[in-house]
């Protein structure tokens, strides 16, 4: 079993919920992200999402966007991310990893070449920002032989036509979009949130990831009860910024916020 899967069961018969991180690749530094990795799961994390930095981080806010300048400014690519998982794979083999970023990268390695790598490396997902899922079969056809799930979006605009099409291509789990706007956004309405989150769950047995505006423990356990999954990102990144050449810092922070996350949502 896919381990985004095994994650899933095993904190449904838990009656938990998934909290999963998100940092980018290579920030600040490409030497500390696997050990960030750790400390994520240490404090709390179900799943990680590791970002692949990007020129034109176009769903990003400023802080996700500053995130993958000082990843590039390191020239770290697409392969030097998936030697981060394999290096990460050495000491944890049960927490899954799923990549998060943009189809150039992907286009440049090749679908197949991506798809096989991800695997070897230890992978278990993809989220690919600007893949809609009409234009996908062929990227996912790769993924499936692999045994890698293809995440989708979802925003409060989508219609329930596109949502229907969204469900029936992704795998895995589905993130859906709390506001209309950027990562970063801080507007967060929870009854919003929840009353497109039965409309979605009505069309899918797929677990529902939430994020964009989750940045304490309070929102997390707020969005934790309603969905299966909180996603958060940005309050992680802006740690690692405001403490960029502190590396034992940004480590006791990322930890402070997700066990206060993980504290939050199991109570």
């Amino acid at each position: 079993m896919n381990r985004v899967d095994q994650c899933f069961a095993d904190l449904k018969a838990a009656g938990k919920k998934a909290l999963i991180p998100f940092i980018e690749g290579g920030d600040p530094k490409p030497s500390l992200t696997v050990e960030l990795m750790h400390t994520l799961v240490e404090n709390g994390a179900d799943i990680i999402e590791l970002g692949v930095p990007f020129s034109d981080p176009m769903a990003d806010g400023p802080v996700i966007q500053l995130a993958c300048e000082r990843a590039l400014a390191h020239n770290t690519s697409l392969t030097d991310i998936l030697g981060m998982v394999k290096t990460f794979r050495e000491t944890d083999s049960k927490t899954p990893v799923v990549l998060m970023g943009y189809l150039n990268p992907i286009e440049v390695m090749g679908y197949e070449v991506f798809a096989k790598s991800a695997k070897d490396v230890g992978l278990d997902g993809v989220l690919v920002v600007d893949m809609p899922p009409e234009e996908s079969e062929e990227f996912a056809g790769f993924l499936k032989e692999n045994d890698l799930k293809m995440i989708f979006l979802m925003a409060p605009t989508t219609p329930d036509a596109r949502v229907t099409t969204i469900c029936e291509h992704g795998s895995g789990y589905l993130y859906y979009v709390s506001v209309k706007g950027v990562t970063g956004s801080a507007a967060l309405d929870v009854d919003d949130v929840k009353a497109n989150l039965d409309r979605i769950r009505s069309k899918t047995q797929l677990p529902l990831g939430v994020g964009f505006g989750i940045k304490d423990g309070k929102t997390a356990a707020a969005v934790a009860a309603i969905s299966d999954a909180v996603i958060v990102g940005s309050a992680l990144v802006r740690c690692i910024e405001e403490n960029e050449h502190e590396p034992e810092i940004i480590k006791s922070q990322l930890a402070a916020l997700m066990s206060e996350m993980r504290n939050a949502m199991d109570a």
